[in-house]
């Protein structure tokens, strides 16, 4: 095993999650806990907690639930989500992956979650 994959730590969020789409990003609630929003000159995309989805979205998937990378990830390191991701591509597990400044999240279908979880635990991942 790898230096790197013996330090990743993965810790399930224990959330159901929403991908989805609005149209104005005024009917974002940015007093929640926990959100990501992502715009271009083409859409702006949230994913939140499913409890906190704006009631007008243009387009929405729920079912999602979650893996955050723990601790800060250095801009140096390279490769980890691809190593994380291939081996859930692997395992026929699709993914919808956020990045912070800090870390990382990977997205996995509600009903693939737990099948996720084993497939990194066998690769050598600690999941918490």
């Amino acid at each position: 095993m790898n230096d790197i994959k013996r330090n990743i730590k993965l810790k399930n969020q224990p959330h159901d999650l929403t991908v989805c789409k609005v149209a104005d990003i005024g009917v974002v609630n940015l007093n929640r806990e926990f959100y990501f929003i992502g715009r271009t000159d083409e859409e702006i995309s949230l994913v939140c907690r499913t409890e906190d989805v704006p009631e007008c979205t243009t387009a929405r998937e729920d079912g999602w639930k979650g893996f955050r990378v723990q601790g800060m990830l250095d801009f140096s390191l390279v490769g980890i989500l691809s190593e994380l991701t291939g081996v859930l591509a692997k395992n026929g597990i699709g993914i919808f992956a956020v990045s912070t400044y800090n870390t990382d999240y990977i997205l996995v279908k509600a009903e693939d979650f737990d099948r996720a979880a084993d497939a990194l635990s066998e690769a050598g991942y600690a999941v918490e």
